[in-house]
């Protein structure tokens, strides 16, 4: 069996080389993700990116605790361009004082901005986000595939409940 330190170097972290942040900005609704502390037992969850006037981007994330009609939870932090990026896609975000961590986009629609997958440098996170509640059938399996593609399992999502709309 492999360790997630024997995967890691299997893993295909490249990143999408162009993204106008512009276009990115806005609401994203959490689709699946890999479970971590600081999301333990959130539905309902998304991430709204606003631009600042200072030039770093507002990230604030919400959820509710346990189901969609628990206690609603948000954490507001800001992001900024990596400094010595391969490309567009590389973002720092910090919620905790001067404590950055990576947010790559790993895939993006560039076409309509509708959907995307966020990774980091460590395989232990992945999002799948989208602009609706609920992704198209077509666009969640092209993502799948990708993540399987990458090296990723998809047995470690966790499937996040979403309001229907």
């Amino acid at each position: 069996l492999f360790t997630a330190c024997d995967t890691e170097s299997h893993i295909n972290k490249t990143t999408v080389k162009h993204v106008d942040l512009e276009r990115y900005l806005g609401r994203w609704y959490e689709i699946a993700r890999y479970e971590h502390h600081f999301e333990k037992n959130l539905e309902g969850v998304t991430a709204e990116y606003s631009m600042m006037d200072d030039g770093m981007i507002r990230v604030k994330n919400s959820g509710y605790l346990d189901s969609l009609g628990g206690r609603y939870k948000e954490i507001i932090g800001k992001a900024r361009e990596r400094k010595n990026a391969d490309g567009d896609g590389q973002l720092e975000v910090s919620f905790f004082w001067i404590f950055y961590s990576d947010y790559n986009i790993l895939e993006l629609d560039t076409i309509n901005y509708s959907y995307a997958l966020v990774g980091s440098r460590s395989s232990d996170y992945l999002w799948i986000l989208s602009r609706t509640p609920k992704m198209k059938t077509e666009d969640l399996n092209f993502l799948l595939s990708k993540i399987e593609n990458r090296g990723y399992s998809i047995d470690n999502l966790y499937w996040v409940k979403q309001p229907e709309r």
